[in-house]
């Protein structure tokens, strides 16, 4: 069930906000976890079952990490392993026999596997889960019922942000659902559908035309168009759903981590990971840099822990050397800026054109990652990315359509929609007080809304990418 759907938002979301605001605050839980279940199986009821055995393996694996001290690093490494088992079936075998095929000559026959919805997700939350008993942050949940609840509470079940369980334990037990709260949250979730639904989909649906062609057939400026449009695609259709499911969180009395900080706007590309998919980078840094070693063991140590972590960010979006040389280009220009202290140049004052200049090479860098990330296969890619940089032979006889053909008013006002959405501007503008600038919000978010929900009505173009991951 996407968030995004007249299913969600005209049956589900009101009848479960509608019992869990009658009923008392002890029936909370339960109500959440039985909407969870219900939300998760309404699109794949036979993988709820692999769900229910990582909150089964992740429980006891808690309870014996307390249990038996003496043996805890052994314990967490069988906790561990066994949730990696899971993920690493599901969604990395079949590309695993793939690749063995390919190296040793063989012939064995792929598996018909669908991996599960949201796995790498709610595999990472449970991840986390254990690893904060290991280390004594938290003591292990005693209540079976409360586990899933974390694991698979709907609002950041499909696509995060990824939850860490110690920063959540508190409001599992006990937490405050007050009208300001519903008010801020019913907010956060039209402008994270409007993301989605008025800009991600209409860039969208740009970017499924051009990268269906091969790129001999295209021009050079098509080509720009289609890693730009896909660029806003991505951003707003992932940081709308996190702020849907922000805003959930909030109706509901909980409070998730920001997952997106206007990461267009920076000038490097280590300031990009810190404004991009928040909640995944500051988990690889607490669960896998920190303890690798960090930045205390010297300048190589801390780039070879970098490029490690870049390399698993890659390998975690999917299941395709695309994802993994992406991961790698980040992890390079990481690295880079790490080596030669750019990071410090934030520090300093720039003339306009500096600035100007690393704002250009940060968008340039996650342009063509995008490229990358999006196409099919590696020579996609390359093709792809030698057309944008006018050094592909292109075949102006095939070409089937013009830029005309992609871009008329409605994707021009997008455009800069997209454009003036990628900063602070209407941040600033909800800020505001005073009680005419809140009718004026409200009767903007009411449009939005309305909007949103008719442009759903009427289209049957509605994907959401981080459904592959």
């Amino acid at each position: 069930m996407l968030f995004s759907s007249m299913t969600f938002i005209c049956v589900f979301l009101p009848i479960v906000l509608l019992l869990y605001l009658v009923t008392k605050r002890e029936l909370h839980n339960p109500i959440l976890l039985f909407a969870s279940i219900i939300f998760y199986a309404w699109g794949e009821p036979k993988y709820l079952a692999i769900m229910l055995l990582t909150i089964i393996v992740n429980y006891y694996g808690a309870i014996a990490l307390e249990k038996f001290p003496e043996h805890k690093k052994s314990l967490l490494a069988v906790t561990i392993i066994t949730n990696l088992g899971f993920l690493i079936y599901f969604k990395y075998f079949n590309f695993l026999i793939a690749n063995f095929n390919n190296i040793f000559h063989l012939n064995i026959s792929a598996l018909d596997i669908v991996m599960p919805i949201g796995i790498s997700f709610y595999t990472f939350q449970a991840l986390s889960y254990v690893m904060d008993v290991y280390r004594g942050e938290v003591k292990a949940q005693k209540d079976i019922y409360k586990i899933a609840l974390y694991i698979c509470l709907f609002p950041q079940l499909i696509a995060g942000p990824i939850v860490k369980y110690h920063d959540v334990a508190a409001q599992i037990e006990d937490r405050e659902v007050n009208f300001d709260k519903v008010y801020l949250g019913v907010q956060r979730f039209i402008i994270g559908l409007s993301k989605k639904v008025l800009i991600a989909n209409t860039m969208g649906a740009i970017v499924d035309k051009i990268f269906i062609q091969d790129p001999h057939t295209f021009s050079h400026s098509i080509a720009w168009l289609g890693s730009v449009a896909y660029a806003f695609q991505l951003y707003f259709d992932f940081s709308g759903y996190s702020d849907m499911a922000i805003g959930l969180g909030l109706i509901f009395g909980f409070k998730f981590m920001e997952n997106f900080n206007y990461p267009y706007i920076s000038k490097s590309i280590t300031e990009f990971w810190r404004r991009w998919h928040i909640s995944l980078s500051t988990w690889f840094k607490q669960y896998v840099y920190i303890p690798l070693g960090g930045n205390r063991q010297g300048k190589v140590r801390t780039l070879i822990n970098l490029s490690i972590v870049f390399l698993l960010t890659g390998i975690w979006h999917g299941a395709e050397w695309t994802f993994l040389v992406w991961g790698i280009w980040h992890g390079f220009f990481i690295v880079m800026e790490k080596l030669f202290n750019i990071k410090e140049f934030d520090l300093k004052p720039h003339t306009w054109y500096i600035n100007a200049l690393r704002h250009l090479y940060c968008i340039m860098v996650f342009l063509v990652g995008w490229v990358i990330f999006r196409a099919e296969n590696m020579e996609y890619s390359w093709n792809y990315l030698m057309n944008m940089f006018g050094l592909l032979q292109l075949r102006p006889n095939e070409f089937l359509y013009t830029l005309s053909y992609y871009v008329d008013n409605i994707v021009i006002v997008t455009f800069v929609v997209a454009i003036m959405c990628c900063m602070p501007i209407f941040k600033k503008m909800l800020e505001v007080k005073g009680k005419l600038s809140q009718i004026g919000i409200n009767l903007w978010l009411l449009i939005l809304f309305f909007l949103s929900t008719i442009t759903i009505a009427s289209s049957t173009y509605n994907p959401f990418i981080y459904f592959r991951f």
